[in-house]
C-alpha cells in the first residue's frame, strides 16, 4: 500500500473532473505533481505541490488553486480531518486516526508484498560486478562495488524484477602473463630454493601467492617446471583458478554470489572480439586512423600510428577509441566491447555496471559502444563506486597483512564482522568518498547506525519472547477497531514511506536509501520506548504482564519492515543482543 501514489491518484482524478466541468485547465501531463510526508513543524500527514504544478497554466496563484483543490479534497475523501494551505501553495492534509488503523490493517493482511511496486513493468536486469582482475585477494576498494552491486541486485529481486549477477573475469593480456610467471617464481622457490625475484616490478609480490604455489604442486598437474615457455598454457588455468577460488571465498565472507563467471579470454577464443568489429565495421563504426597525444603525455614521447579505431566521438565521447595494439593484439576495451555485445545478445532489458572510482573515465566509451551495439540510449546504466578511507582513533588506519600491499576484505570482515561491513559500506551514497570509522562501528550508541537498527529490531523480539510468541509468526487478529496515539501515528507515517524509499532506490539504484531509512525508523522507535519508563501507557507490556492486540499489531509491522530491509542489505537482525 503506498499512500502517496495512491493520493497523488487521488489529486489526478479531482482536478480531472474539475477540468471536466471547466473550473481548471490542465497541462498535457501531471507527472510533476507530488505528495509527501511534510516537515513536521507543519502537523500534518501528507502534502501535495498540485496547486502549483497548475497554476502557470490556469494564470491564477497557488494559493487560490489550493483553497479550490481543498474543498475539492475534503468531499472527496471522508478520512481527511482537516487540510491546511502553506505558501507558496502547499496543501497539508491531516487524516483520521482512522487512516492510520486502516494503514496497518492493509499492510498486515499485505506483509509480503508491502513495498514492491506492483503496478510497475517487471524488467530482467543483467549486474556486473566486482570483475577484479584474477590475480590475488580482494581488497577494500573492490569491497564497497561488491557491496554495492549485491544490494543493487537484492533491491531489483525484491522489487519482483529478474536478475542475473555476473563476474567478468579479466583473464587475458599483460597482467595475467606477470601473474602467471609470478606463481612460476614461486613454485621454484618451493621446489628449488631459488629467491623470488622481488625487483622486477612486473611481479605480484603478496605471499598469498606462496598459497598458489603449495596448492598447485601439490595437484600434482604440471610434472615439470624447468621451462615456463612450455608450461605456461596450462600454469596459468591453473593459476586463475587458484585465484578465482580464493575470490569467491572472499566474496562468500561478504554474503556475495555470483550467478555467472564469464572469461575474457574465451570470448577471446571464441573470435567474439572479431565478430564484433566486424559487426561495427558494416555499420562505418570502425576505421583506421591516427589518436593524437593525451593531454597526460609529453608529445614528444608520444608515437602517432594508424591504428583501428571505432567512432565514439558519435556517440558523446571525447575522441575515439582504440581496438587494437601495435602488435596486433585486442585491447581491454575491444574485448570489453565484444563482451557487452555478448550481454546484448542475452536480451536483457537492462545492463548495469557497477565500476571502481579509477574507472569513471571509462563510462562514456563503454556507453558509446552499447549505443552502437544496440541502436538504443539507457541500455546500459553504470554506477560508480567511490574510495573508502579507513579511519582509526581519528586517523588513517593500516592492517597488519601478509596479502601485499593493500589491505584485504577478510583482513577487514576479521575486524569488524561482515554486517557491520555491508552496512557502513552502503551508508552513504556511492558517488561519494566514505570514512569507515573502526571507533564507530563498534560503539553501542545512536552514532553507530548498524547497532541502533539492530538494537531496535532486538528490543521488538525481546517483547514477544518475554509473551512467549514467536516475532516471525504470522499475526491473527480480526477484529482492528483501536486508535492509534500521535507519537504511534508518527512511526506509522515512517512506515508507510517504506514503499517510496523502495522505489524510488530501484529506479535510481541507489541502496543507501535503505540504510539511512532504516536508521531513522529505528530512531523514531527508540524515542517511542523510552517513553515507557515515565508513562505506563506507552509500554508495551501492561501490568498484567500482557500485551493488546493494537500494540501486537504495531510491533509487527515496525519488525517487517526492519526485517525486509536488512534482508535486503544482507545483514542479519538478532533477537538478542
Amino acid at each position: 500500500m503506498n499512500i502517496f501514489d495512491q493520493y497523488i491518484e487521488n489529486l489526478k482524478k479531482i482536478v480531472r473532473d474539475l477540468s471536466e466541468n471547466g473550473t481548471i485547465s490542465l497541462p498535457d501531463k501531471l507527472d510533476a505533481i507530488t505528495a509527501e510526508i511534510p516537515p513536521e513543524k507543519f502537523k500534518c500527514d501528507i502534502s501535495t505541490n498540485v496547486a502549483m504544478v497548475l497554476s502557470k497554466i490556469n494564470k491564477r496563484s497557488p494559493i487560490e488553486l489550493a483553497e479550490i483543490l481543498a474543498d475539492q479534497l475534503k468531499r472527496y475523501d471522508k478520512l481527511i480531518k482537516e487540510i491546511s494551505i502553506a505558501k507558496p501553495g502547499f496543501i497539508n492534509i491531516r487524516f483520521q486516526p482512522i487512516f492510520w488503523t486502516n494503514f496497518i490493517q492493509e499492510i498486515i493482511k499485505n506483509s509480503k508484498t508491502f513495498g514492491i511496486n506492483v503496478k510497475e513493468k517487471k524488467k530482467n536486469y543483467l549486474v556486473e560486478f566486482v570483475s577484479a582482475n584474477p590475480t590475488g585477494p580482494l581488497h577494500v576498494g573492490h569491497c564497497r562495488g561488491a557491496i554495492l552491486g549485491d544490494v543493487i541486485s537484492n533491491i531489483l529481486l525484491f522489487n519482483n524484477h529478474k536478475v542475473t549477477k555476473e563476474y567478468y573475469v579479466n583473464d587475458y593480456g599483460n597482467q595475467i602473463i606477470n601473474f602467471t610467471k609470478s606463481v612460476y617464481y614461486r613454485i621454484r622457490e618451493i621446489s628449488f630454493k631459488e629467491p623470488f625475484p622481488n625487483y622486477n616490478e612486473d611481479l605480484y609480490p603478496g605471499d598469498y601467492l606462496i598459497d598458489f604455489a603449495k596448492d598447485i604442486l601439490k595437484s600434482n598437474k604440471i610434472k615439470d617446471y624447468k621451462n615456463f615457455d612450455k608450461i605456461s598454457e596450462q600454469l596459468t588455468i591453473l593459476a586463475i583458478d587458484e585465484a578465482l577460488k580464493l575470490i569467491k571465498k572472499n566474496l562468500d565472507s561478504l554474503g556475495i554470489n555470483h550467478d555467472n563467471f564469464v572469461s575474457e579470454k574465451q570470448i577471446v577464443a571464441n573470435q567474439e572480439v572479431k565478430n564484433v568489429i566486424d559487426f561495427l565495421r558494416k555499420k562505418n563504426f570502425v576505421y583506421k586512423g591516427r589518436i593524437k597525444a593525451p593531454a597526460t603525455e609529453e608529445s614528444a614521447d608520444w608515437v602517432e600510428r594508424e591504428q583501428l579505431l571505432f567512432r565514439s566521438t558519435d556517440f558523446g565521447d571525447d575522441k575515439d577509441r582504440a581496438l587494437q595494439k601495435s602488435d596486433g593484439s585486442w585491447t581491454y576495451f575491444a574485448s570489453d566491447v565484444a563482451y557487452h555485445k555478448n550481454k546484448l545478445d542475452r536480451k536483457f532489458d537492462y545492463l548495469v555496471n557497477i565500476l571502481g572510482a579509477d574507472h569513471a573515465g571509462y563510462i562514456k566509451r563503454i556507453s558509446s559502444s552499447v549505443d552502437a551495439l544496440s541502436n538504443s540510449k539507457g541500455k546500459l546504466i553504470c554506477k560508480v563506486s567511490q574510495l573508502v578511507k579507513l579511519i582509526k582513533e581519528k586517523k588513517p588506519f593500516k592492517m597488519s597483512k601478509r596479502k601485499g600491499d593493500y589491505i584485504t576484505v577478510d583482513d577487514l570482515i576479521k575486524e569488524v564482522g561482515k554486517d557491520a561491513v555491508r552496512f557502513i559500506m552502503l551508508n552513504r551514497s556511492s558517488d561519494v568518498e566514505l570514512e569507515f570509522d573502526f571507533d564507530q562501528v563498534i560503539e553501542k550508541s545512536k552514532d553507530n547506525p548498524l547497532y541502533y537498527v539492530q538494537y531496535a529490531y532486538a528490543r521488538i523480539s525481546s517483547v514477544f519472547r518475554h509473551l512467549g510468541k514467536n516475532i516471525n509468526s504470522e499475526i491473527q487478529i480480526t477484529n482492528f477497531k483501536f486508535e492509534y496515539s500521535e507519537d504511534e501515528i508518527n512511526i506509522l507515517k515512517k512506515i508507510s514511506e517504506w514503499p517510496k524509499c523502495i522505489d524510488i532506490a530501484t529506479k535510481k539504484f541507489e541502496p543507501h536509501r535503505i540504510p539511512v531509512y532504516l536508521y531513522e525508523l529505528a530512531s523514531l522507535f527508540h524515542s517511542y520506548w523510552n517513553l515507557g519508563r515515565s508513562n505506563i501507557e506507552k509500554r508495551f507490556i501492561n501490568d498484567q504482564n500482557k500485551i493488546t492486540d493494537d500494540k501486537i499489531i504495531f510491533l509487527k509491522v515496525i519488525s517487517n519492515t526492519l526485517r525486509n530491509g536488512m534482508n535486503i542489505l544482507g545483514v542479519s537482525t538478532p533477537e538478542k543482543m
